[in-house]
């Protein structure tokens, strides 16, 4: 009979840039249970984390009071070195022309040029917590993320359903148009360009790569099947190590021109095969311990497709009748968009 070990208490680091959606982490966090504290001072932090006994969520930045981004990443290791805790990094985040906007709407002034150019102050930000974002457990882009959008994605990886996945990799599919530029999340990424393209089919235009008409017409391109399994047969590859590393979040992204037709049509199959290959795999082994995968379609999302924004694919895992803990039968309700 195997021992379930205790859970770790949940703690989440949200920090980012000024006007990047911190305070809507921080308010959704709480709404889901969590106790939220926006900017104590850095020395206080492990001390107050350590008195807790509900799940924490602290917003941490440059205002915060001697923010330094190193002193946070040494205070974050030496909380991850505590074996009664499970603490966690988002970075919150918008490009320059969605800060600027929201700045403008909102007429305040940026907390690192008070007296200049917001563009400046942006500037410096970024500069100081770059750091953080590249050891960010989460990173999230709410440049075109509606608040319930944001929402609902941080229930996702932090509501009480995800407790029991505390080693599970995230896997996101995400498909783009080259032309509104690159996911700047993306640790893979890869080009459907050369495929023959539905847009100048007159019937097929107005259709999506959801559409079966539009899958028959992308595979009967000859190269489709060999470009298809060599994608595929890399991302087998590199799961697996991603889960050994520790890394909890892979996004794996694929674009083409206008991100309607075949960048669509290709997530939707790698999410397919992933599924099966997931289902695939002994309990035991490496990508097959509790592995999430979701799928956006970042211009259809655009578009207003509600069915396009990061829904929840079901991976179902051979022997987790043993653990009692099935993986789920449907797909998450898709988020606004």
């Amino acid at each position: 009979m195997s021992v379930i070990p205790p859970r770790r208490l949940r703690v989440v680091l949200v920090t980012g840039l000024s006007g990047g959606g911190k305070a809507s982490v921080l308010r959704a966090l709480e709404d889901i249970g969590y106790e939220a504290v926006d900017n104590p001072p850095l020395e206080m932090l492990e001390d107050m984390i350590s008195r807790g006994d509900r799940r924490l969520a602290i917003g941490v930045d440059a205002r915060t009071r001697g923010f330094d981004a190193r002193r946070v990443l040494d205070a974050l290791d030496r909380l991850r070195a505590n074996p009664a805790l499970r603490p966690e990094l988002v970075y919150a985040w918008a490009d320059e022309t969605s800060l600027l906007r929201r700045y403008s709407e909102s007429r305040r002034r940026h907390p690192l040029a008070p007296d200049g150019r917001v563009a400046d102050g942006i500037a410096a930000e970024q500069a100081v917590t770059a750091a953080l974002r590249e050891k960010a457990d989460l990173v999230v882009d709410t440049s075109d993320l509606p608040v319930a959008a944001l929402r609902r994605l941080i229930e996702r990886h932090f509501g009480q359903d995800t407790e029991h996945l505390e080693n599970s990799l995230v896997v996101s599919l995400i498909s783009f148009a080259y032309a509104r530029g690159l996911p700047r999340e993306a640790d893979l990424v890869f080009d459907a360009r050369f495929l023959r393209n539905p847009h100048y089919d007159p019937i097929l235009q107005p259709r999506t790569g959801l559409d079966p008409e539009v899958g028959a017409y992308i595979q009967a391109d000859p190269d489709y099947q060999v470009f298809f399994g060599k994608v595929a047969g890399l991302v087998e590859l590199l799961l697996p190590r991603f889960v050994q590393e520790g890394k909890k979040y892979a996004t794996i992204t694929i674009g083409c021109t206008g991100g309607r037709h075949r960048s669509v049509f290709l997530v939707e199959a790698l999410a397919s095969h992933l599924a099966a290959w997931g289902a695939s795999l002994g309990a035991g082994e490496p990508a097959g311990s509790g592995w999430r995968l979701h799928v956006a379609h970042r211009e259809l999302a655009r578009e207003g497709h509600e069915a396009a924004y990061m829904t929840e694919r079901p991976v179902p895992r051979r022997g987790a009748s043993d653990t009692g803990e099935a993986a789920r039968s449907s797909p998450v309700q898709a988020q606004e968009a």
